[in-house]
């Protein structure tokens, strides 16, 4: 597979998971979807729109592989515990109404401040 093939192939991908993501986002919002499948979908939006990862993007190979592997596999998820029509619904919405998001610096603050916070939450619980 050449580079070019590559990065198209990943450029699709990548766009399947926004559609996707969209669409679980649409689903997120309907009344009908119960407690469990929310959590799941509030958990798959904010990992994925974290500017934190639990891997760092810049350790080699491992990196990227929480962006190729946790974000599908939380979307995956989050599709399967919603409602075969409630989920048809919110794709085609999603398609009919595109999510534009804007850069927030407040957004980013509050990813960050939660990051911290169960990092010390984690480091309370190993040191103590």
């Amino acid at each position: 597979m050449s580079a070019g093939s590559l990065r198209e192939s990943l450029a699709l991908r990548a766009k399947s998971l926004k559609a996707q993501l969209s669409s679980v986002y649409c689903a997120f919002r309907d009344p009908r979807v119960k407690a469990l499948p929310k959590i799941v979908i509030g958990v798959c939006i904010a990992y994925a729109l974290s500017p934190i990862d639990l891997i760092p993007d810049f350790i080699p190979v491992l990196g990227y592989l929480d962006d190729l592997v946790i974000v599908p596999a939380l979307i995956g998820l989050a599709i399967k515990l919603i409602p075969r029509e409630i989920f048809a619904q919110a794709k085609e919405k999603a398609e009919r109404e595109p999510l534009t998001l804007r850069k927030n610096p407040a957004f980013a603050i509050v990813f960050v401040a939660l990051w911290v916070a169960l990092a010390a939450l984690i480091v309370k619980d190993v040191l103590f």
